[in-house]
């Protein structure tokens, strides 16, 4: 099996663009409480690579894992789901 077919993959809303060629991308899960029972959302963040600074904020993309391409950035973008209304 090829390596690049085990990199994760994820789907989550661009939170922040202002930095050069990064995006922030946070995906938010719902998580049932182990003891009350209650789902609670949790929010996972995540600075992508973005070449051609095409994502604004709102947009939902799919990000793939890499290698690292800096201190905090080990994810780049694959494609945008859906633009920002």
């Amino acid at each position: 099996m090829e390596g690049r077919s085990l990199r994760k993959e994820r789907i989550g809303v661009v939170s922040s663009n202002k930095m050069d060629k990064s995006i922030v991308v946070a995906e938010v899960k719902r998580q049932k409480h182990p003891m009350y029972g209650k789902f609670v959302l949790k929010t996972k963040k995540y600075v992508a690579h973005d070449e051609k600074n095409e994502c604004n904020e709102g947009d939902t993309v799919r990000i793939m894992e890499t290698r690292p391409l800096s201190k905090s950035k080990n994810w780049r973008l694959v494609e945008i789901i859906e633009r920002a209304k």
